[in-house]
C-alpha cells in the first residue's frame, strides 16, 4: 500500500484558493499556480506513477455534479512533467457505469488527447485488506490499481444529502467496490477508513462550477470560477464547506479524518484568496426519493428482505428509472438554462 503521509505534515499542509476565469489556458494556468501554493512537490514524488480520481458519481451531464474538463486536463498538464505513468480511475455504482459518465462529462476526449488509460476499478483486480483497528472497513476490498501508484483526488465543490458537502475525502467513497451504499449509516467512520487505505497524496478541487441543492446528483449547477489544491484533505474540505457557508465543525466526517491523521480543520495557512471574499451560500440537500427510501429501509427491521435479496435489484432498476424521469422533467432543463448563460459552458459540449 502507499506510504502514508506524516499525519502532523499532513495537518499544517497549506490550502490554496484561487480565483480562474472560463478559458481552458487560464484554468491551467490557475491550477498550476494553486498546485505550487500548496507545495505539492513535497506530496507527489518525483517520477512517481500516479492514479487521478475525479468525480464521476453521475452519468448525466449536468455541470457541478461531475468533473469539469477543463480543471481535470489542468491536472494533467502539471502531473505530466513531474509524474511517471498517470492514469485515470473511477468506480460503478448501482445505478450507473463510471464509462458512461467519462463520456458524460467529456473526460474521454481528454484521456485520448494525451494518450492516458482510463481504469473503471469495479471491473479489476482487488486486494483485500484486513485491519482490526479500523472503523468499519476491518476486512475490506481495495482495487489492485490504487496500491502502487500515488493517488491524486480531484472532487467538485458541491453539497451532499447524507455528508452536508462532497469534497477531497468523499471523493474517495469511489474507490470501494460497487455494494459501498452497505456502510451508509457508518458514512463517517467508513470515510475515515477508506482514506486511511488508499492514501490520497494530494487533492485539487473543482470549484468552477459548484453544485448547490440536493446534490451529490439532482442539484443545481452554480458557478464559481474557484480552484484549490492541498495534501491536507480535512484543511481543503474545511475551507470548501466555508466557501459554501458552512461551519466545518458541523460536517461530522472532518472530525473521524482528522483523528486518522488525514489533516487538520484549523492550524494551517490559507493561501491565495480570502475564504469571506469569495464565499456564496449554497442551498442545502435534501434527501431525494431514492436517498429517502433507502435510508428509510437500511434503518427498519424490512433491511434483511431487501437488501441481501434480489429485491435490492428492482430497487436498483426503480432508481434508475427515477433519475431518468428526473433528467428528463428537470435536469435538462437546468443543464440547458447554464449552457445558455454560463462562459464555462464550451467545455460541456461535444
Amino acid at each position: 500500500m502507499t506510504v502514508a503521509i506524516d499525519p502532523a505534515t499532513r495537518a499544517t499542509a497549506p490550502v490554496a484558493l484561487r480565483r480562474t476565469a472560463p478559458d481552458p489556458a487560464r484554468i491551467a494556468e490557475d491550477v498550476l499556480a494553486v498546485l505550487e501554493a500548496a507545495e505539492w512537490t513535497r506530496f507527489v514524488g518525483d517520477g512517481a506513477d500516479v492514479s487521478l480520481k475525479p468525480n464521476l458519481g453521475w452519468d448525466k451531464p449536468l455541470p457541478g455534479a461531475i468533473s469539469a474538463p477543463w480543471v481535470v486536463e489542468g491536472v494533467i498538464l502539471a502531473l505530466r512533467e513531474r509524474a511517471g505513468s498517470i492514469v485515470m480511475v473511477e468506480s460503478d455504482q448501482v445505478v450507473m457505469r463510471s464509462e458512461d459518465a467519462l463520456r458524460a462529462s467529456g473526460l474521454d476526449r481528454v484521456c485520448a488527447r494525451h494518450g492516458m488509460r482510463f481504469v473503471n476499478m469495479s471491473h479489476g483486480s482487488f486486494v483485500r485488506v484486513t485491519d482490526a483497528a479500523r472503523h468499519v472497513l476491518r476486512d475490506v476490498m481495495i482495487p489492485e490499481v490504487l496500491t502502487r501508484p500515488q493517488l491524486v483526488t480531484l472532487p467538485v465543490l458541491k453539497t451532499h444529502n447524507k455528508t452536508t458537502i462532497t469534497g477531497a475525502l468523499k471523493n474517495q467513497w469511489g474507490c470501494l467496490d460497487t455494494l459501498r451504499h452497505e456502510f451508509h449509516l457508518v458514512l463517517s467512520e467508513a470515510l475515515a477508513d477508506v482514506n486511511s487505505l488508499v492514501q490520497p497524496r494530494l487533492a485539487v478541487m473543482d470549484g468552477t462550477v459548484g453544485l448547490e441543492g440536493d446534490g451529490p446528483k439532482a442539484g443545481i449547477p452554480r458557478e464559481m470560477g474557484l480552484v484549490l489544491a492541498s495534501a491536507n484533505l480535512v484543511g481543503l474540505d474545511a475551507v470548501a464547506a466555508r466557501v459554501m457557508g458552512y461551519d466545518p465543525d458541523q460536517v461530522n466526517h472532518l472530525s473521524w479524518c482528522a483523528d486518522a491523521g488525514l489533516g487538520g480543520v484549523s492550524g494551517f495557512e490559507i493561501r491565495g484568496e480570502s475564504v469571506d471574499d469569495v464565499a456564496e451560500r449554497f442551498r442545502d440537500a435534501h434527501h431525494n426519493a431514492v436517498s429517502w427510501l433507502e435510508l428509510a429501509l437500511r434503518t427498519s427491521a424490512l433491511r434483511r428482505l431487501v437488501f441481501p435479496t434480489p429485491v435490492f435489484h428492482l430497487m436498483c432498476w426503480g432508481a434508475r428509472r427515477y433519475y431518468d424521469v428526473w433528467n428528463l422533467t428537470v435536469g435538462r432543463r437546468r443543464r440547458q438554462r447554464f449552457l445558455g448563460t454560463s462562459a464555462y459552458a464550451a467545455q460541456w459540449r461535444r
